[in-house]
């Protein structure tokens, strides 16, 4: 503006100032809301500054934990993904999509994108602690698998029972267990243990269709037809 006033370019440049006013008001309202967990009004805001500032990896950050702690786990991984992109090195990013994959039960993601955290810093203590436990874990159920479709039913047993105890507190990786235990049982005509574990899975999850199928197989077992 002072280089070159011209009628145009002032209408222009107050324009840009009197939006950046607003912005900079709208961001410490954002800010203020955060801190007294309104997390909803701080998206609200956020979402009208990030409209305009599309490429402000912060203000992504800090919208992807108001979702965190609105329990909306996949727009907070959207975010944190952009964030990722758009700040260099961003390990934190990295460890943070990587915790609330884990936290959802899909530990493959989980290990691809804390790989991606040691990547850009192999000595990150939270990320190799993570990834030490995710790549336990998977190679755990991987194997349980493999003996499931060899058909090693009760190494397959064995194997889903060291998953639930090198991960007690997630609980999506127990029911899960639980169901594939019961899957086994199932197979191996252990129908009274099957029906006991599947009931059991069904009692967290009643729309579990795995489960329900292999109860239904164990019932057959015990000529329980009705059931």
């Amino acid at each position: 503006l002072k280089s070159n006033p011209s009628s145009n370019e002032e209408k222009e440049a107050q324009t840009q100032l009197t939006k950046s006013d607003e912005l900079q008001r709208l961001h410490s309202q954002a800010l203020s809301a955060y801190q007294q967990e309104d997390y909803e009004t701080a998206i609200s805001l956020l979402d009208d500054i990030l409209a305009v500032c599309v490429w402000d990896a912060e203000l992504r950050e800090l919208r992807a934990e108001c979702y965190i702690k609105e329990g909306e786990p996949s727009k907070a991984i959207s975010d944190l993904k952009a964030a990722a992109k758009l700040k260099n090195d961003n390990t934190e990013a990295f460890y943070k999509i990587s915790r609330i994959y884990y936290q959802l039960g899909d530990h493959e993601l989980s290990l691809s994108e804390v790989r991606e955290c040691l990547k850009l810093d192999q000595d990150h203590k939270q990320c190799f602690s993570l990834y030490k436990q995710v790549k336990k874990l998977n190679k755990q159920i991987e194997s349980a698998e493999e003996f499931i479709r060899e058909g090693r039913y009760e190494d397959a047993i064995s194997k889903y029972e060291s998953v639930m105890k090198t991960e007690p507190e997630v609980t999506v990786y127990s029911t899960r267990a639980k169901e594939r235990i019961c899957h086994c049982l199932s197979k191996n005509q252990q129908a009274t243990e099957a029906i006991k574990l599947c009931t059991e899975v069904l009692q967290l999850e009643p729309t579990n269709v795995n489960a329900l199928k292999d109860r239904a197989e164990a019932y057959l077992l015990e000529d329980m037809y009705e059931e």
